[in-house]
């Protein structure tokens, strides 16, 4: 399972959007200032990204992706199919020479099957395909939105506070960023499952989803909170925080109000590449048994599915499909990550 991209390289690329206070800052008016620099940054950024040809083609290949995931269900019943309906007969599957095999005319894309029919059980393979990808972006965004916000509040904390809660905070991440944690997300995973079984997210397919989500934000945060820490050591000292304090305002109105909002590009920059390191996580939990499991689709247990009978030997087209669709979101996401980074980066206008 991937790690989050390495720590030296975002703090390299990006910098604190503050900058020193204008006059109007004496007079209280730092969080219009932080809203303002705030847009400016979006702005520029989205103006360097629409300069690249591979920053587009790869945002277009995220939000078709996005929209074939939100759509599934539309298209899936638009060919005439469900991902859970079966069909074994022997007008599908072979029953003879290899059975479950499915049949020259169902093993590849038709009128009737889109992408053909998975052996074994001849379910439609685009449905599947579709309702996977719901499943799979539905945990990798969920789970990144989790480490995002206890990696930014915490980080953001321990370096505006300092002192104890700062040495405190350090030392569970580095506690945290010295774990196994593949090792620990196989071995906990059956466990929370156990424990979420009889609790609301338990029930149907909500169980596998909602431990991946726990599981994979509850061990992601720290990255992004050592980062947001060494930015945030910075910007307490700068001018505008001076004046939020001077004029009375409480730490939590200074931690959110002025401090946050100047460390979202460095946070925007990590979310863009943690959702394809989740992304992979889901397909290599799912692929070996401990996450998403039949009939519920993913990307990743379609994987397990094509290995697990050694259908990919007699059908590699089964493989093929959910492989395929992993690697082009997987790529399509590191390479907007990538756009974004140098979207942000303030040096890149001096290149």
């Amino acid at each position: 399972m991937n790690r989050a991209p390495p720590l030296t390289q975002l703090q390299s690329t990006v910098e604190p959007t503050a900058a020193s206070p204008s006059p109007n800052t004496s007079q209280g008016k730092s969080p219009g200032t932080s809203t303002a620099e705030a847009r400016s940054l979006l702005a520029t950024a989205w103006l360097r990204i629409r300069r690249s040809k591979i920053a587009l083609l790869s945002l277009c290949v995220v939000v078709a992706i996005m929209l074939f995931a939100i759509l599934g269900p539309l298209l899936s019943a638009m060919s005439g199919n469900d991902p859970f309906t079966s069909n074994t007969s022997p007008e599908v599957l072979d029953d003879l020479q290899t059975p479950g095999l499915p049949l020259p005319g169902y093993m590849y894309p038709s009128a009737s099957h889109w992408l053909g029919v998975e052996p074994g059980l001849g379910r439609d393979l685009f449905a599947r395909l579709a309702h996977g990808g719901q499943v799979s972006l539905t945990i990798a965004l969920l789970s990144t939105a989790v480490s995002v916000i206890l990696g930014t509040v915490i980080g953001a904390a321990a370096g505006y506070f300092g002192g104890k809660t700062d040495a405190i905070i350090s030392r569970i991440m580095d506690l945290f960023l010295a774990f196994p944690h593949l090792l620990l997300v196989l071995s906990l995973t059956p466990i929370l499952q156990s424990r979420l079984r009889n609790t609301p997210l338990g029930q149907g397919s909500f169980l596998p989803m909602a431990s991946l989500v726990i599981i994979l934000g509850f061990f992601g945060w720290a990255y992004l909170a050592r980062i947001v820490r060494g930015q945030v050591l910075s910007l307490r000292e700068r001018e505008f925080v001076e004046a939020a304090r001077s004029f009375g305002a409480s730490h939590l109105s200074v931690l959110f109000r002025q401090i946050i909002p100047n460390v979202m590009g460095v946070v925007l920059v990590y979310a863009t590449m943690l959702i394809p390191t989740n992304i992979s996580a889901e397909a290599a939990l799912s692929f070996l048994g401990v996450g998403v499991k039949d009939p519920t689709p993913s990307w990743g247990q379609m994987l397990n599915a094509a290995q697990s009978g050694n259908w990919y030997l007699s059908d590699p087209w089964f493989l093929a499909v959910p492989g395929a669709m992993l690697i082009v979101t997987v790529l399509a996401f590191n390479l907007l990550g990538d756009a974004v980074r140098d979207a942000l980066d303030p040096k890149a206008s001096r290149h």
